[in-house]
């Protein structure tokens, strides 16, 4: 089967999956649930669940007003949580015997559509866009992370890779991906640092099978002023003051001695 045909297979399987999976979403989440309450009408919650043939085969993902919470690690049935703030409600599993069966009516109607579709479906592809920026507000010498963020990705069958200064970074975190609406994924990519004047870093965003890439680069601008140079600035202005003051005395008494010696 060429393709075409597998992509084409893939888009009509998340369009059954979404609203399947769609329905169950709230039953499937007491967790969140019981944290919204009676909030619920005014927000989505969206548990996507897609399966095709290139890496990732299969993948699961849970969403707040696009905002992605979590992915799923099939290998070990558990959430993995995007940022460090939404771990404690990742050790839910309360849902992983209905996540199984999804994930068995998605791969079941994969083989059974790629068969019925096989030459009917055109290739439909994104052009993925990239940008690098900060979590925390810059710093010289202070730790923080920068967030590559990918748009417009479909199919969902990309890689994102760091550089420093033109060399390879193996320390970056997976690459969380989530649908969107509009049938289009997006991805994000973290990697801890710590920040220096001289840095330049780059994002690479590589299509399986394809020779081109998407690139976005970052270099510091703007940086907000650190605690040392604070600290030296203070200082600074604490020893122009007195010596401000000791000049300011020292004139004091000596335009005061002439007015003395005048009046005797």
């Amino acid at each position: 089967m060429g393709p075409e045909q597998s992509l084409g297979a893939m888009l009509l399987l998340l369009q059954l999956q979404s609203s399947l999976l769609l329905s169950l979403s709230w039953g499937a989440t007491p967790v969140l649930a019981s944290l919204l309450e009676n909030s619920l009408q005014n927000y989505t919650f969206s548990h996507t669940l897609f399966c095709q043939d290139e890496d990732p085969v299969l993948s699961l993902s849970e969403a707040f007003n696009e905002d992605q919470l979590f992915s799923f690690d099939f290998s070990r049935n558990s959430r993995v949580p995007r940022l460090p703030e939404f771990a404690p409600w990742a050790s839910d599993k309360g849902d992983i015997e209905a996540i199984k069966a999804d994930q068995r009516l998605c791969q079941e109607l994969q083989k059974e559509l790629s068969k019925l579709l096989e030459g009917h479906i055109p290739e439909a592809r994104g052009n993925p866009v990239a940008e690098v920026f900060t979590l925390e507000p810059l710093e010289y010498g202070k730790p923080n992370t920068l967030i590559c963020f990918v748009s417009n990705i479909f199919p969902p069958q990309v890689t994102v890779s760091w550089q420093y200064q033109q060399v390879p970074v193996q320390s970056s975190s997976p690459t969380f991906l989530s649908a969107i609406d509009g049938l289009a994924f997006q991805a994000f990519s973290y990697l801890n640092f710590t920040p220096t004047s001289s840095d330049v870093f780059s994002c690479t965003v590589t299509w399986e099978g394809d020779l081109f890439s998407t690139i976005a680069f970052w270099v510091p601008q703007n940086p907000i002023p650190s605690e040392l140079l604070e600290n030296i600035l203070c200082g600074i202005a604490l020893g122009l003051g007195i010596v401000g003051i000791i000049v300011g005395t020292a004139l004091i008494i000596y335009f005061q001695k002439p007015c003395a010696s005048g009046a005797d």
